[in-house]
Order: structure tokens, then C-alpha cells, then sequence
């Protein structure tokens, strides 16, 4: 099955981007396919390289990171709502890209399933 994985909320907040990084590592030891991850709103926060949580806390920057370099998966940051959260291109982690919300509606033709998370 092909997923398309939304995600709405900035991570330490709550334990959206925590689940969705668990759900598309368990989908792709499954052996599913993640179309695209998107982050939305609040969720592009994920993608903000400036962030540097304490060595004790999990680092869930450097997961994205590492997910899509690792696996090959598409990480795109909304433009609009990266800009209204002072976001810029050279602002956000390795293996990740701003784009428009084209990309969210792309990901949702391609895949079987749109999976939200927040």
C-alpha cells in the first residue's frame, strides 16, 4: 500500500510527529511505500534546523533527517506556512524541502491512503 503522510503539529507539543515518524518506519518495515511526508501548519516546525534539543531528549529533527535520507522518502515543508512561522529555504534540515501545497495535493492522488497526524 502507498502512503501519504500529513503532519500538523510542531514536535514537543504533543506526540503527533513522534507517531507519524513511528507509523512510516513501521509501514516501510511492512513493506508499504510513503509517497511523501508533508508538513502543515504548526508542522513545519519539524523542519526547522535551528532547534537544538538537550542531549538527554530525543532529537526528532535529526530523525527526519536521517528517514529521508535513509529511505529515500520526500520531506516537503508547506511555503506559505513555513514563511508565517519565519521558516526560510536555508532554515530547514537535511533531506527536506519547501514547497507549495501542489506537492500535498500530488501526494494524495498518488497515494492510497492520506494519513494525518495532529
Amino acid at each position: 500500500m502507498k502512503f501519504a503522510v500529513q503532519v500538523l503539529e510542531a514536535p514537543y507539543n504533543n506526540q503527533a510527529s513522534d507517531t507519524a515518524y513511528h507509523f512510516i518506519k513501521a509501514a516501510l518495515d511492512k513493506g508499504h511505500t510513503i509517497v511523501r511526508v508533508f508538513f502543515y501548519h504548526n508542522g513545519v516546525i519539524n523542519a526547522n534546523n535551528s532547534a537544538e534539543p538537550p542531549n538527554d531528549d530525543r532529537n526528532i529533527y535529526k530523525r527526519w533527517t536521517e528517514l529521508g535520507k535513509e529511505k529515500g522518502i520526500d520531506i516537503v515543508a508547506c511555503i506559505a506556512a513555513s514563511k508565517r512561522r519565519g521558516i526560510k529555504e536555508g532554515q530547514i534540515v537535511e533531506g527536506t524541502r519547501i514547497s507549495g501545497l501542489g506537492q500535498l495535493a500530488d501526494m494524495t492522488i498518488e497515494a492510497d491512503r492520506l494519513i494525518t497526524f495532529g
